[in-house]
């Protein structure tokens, strides 16, 4: 699943297409991009993503597809095809309601966001296993 990082040109509907329909985490991702500066890929939210933030990165969503309610500095605010939402490194987000399936996102991280890197504001809602199929 990981990128070689030799193309330049995805097919992102095709690659959102070829995404499980059904999930044991809350999150599965594909790749374009994974260089340390910063990773491109597309990620299905399969159910309800908890408070968290990232250590290492700014992250950037375009919402491809589906609907939901994602959280930010304490406001719970609409999740639709269109939005592109930005959460800078350590800024507490996450995804309490998804409304439309498939809930699928393009992100950009800058830099690079490591699979592994996620921390839960309550530690009993999940770790790294539990939120990336990859880390399962």
């Amino acid at each position: 699943m990981e990128s070689d990082n030799s193309q330049s040109v995805f097919d992102v509907h095709a690659e959102m297409a070829a995404l499980p329909a059904t999930a044991t985490t809350m999150l599965v991702d594909k790749y374009f991009v994974d260089k340390p500066s910063a990773s491109a890929r597309i990620f299905r939210i399969y159910r309800e993503v908890p408070l968290h933030y990232h250590e290492e990165c700014d992250e950037h969503l375009y919402v491809l597809s589906g609907g939901g309610t994602f959280h930010l500095d304490g406001e719970e605010l609409e999740a639709r095809p269109g939005m592109f939402l930005c959460f800078e490194r350590r800024k507490v987000h996450g995804f309490p309601r998804i409304t439309a399936e498939p809930l699928v996102v393009l992100a950009i991280d800058v830099p690079r966001r490591r699979p592994d890197d996620i921390v839960f504001v309550d530690p009993s809602e999940g770790d790294a296993r539990t939120f990336m199929a990859r880390n399962a």
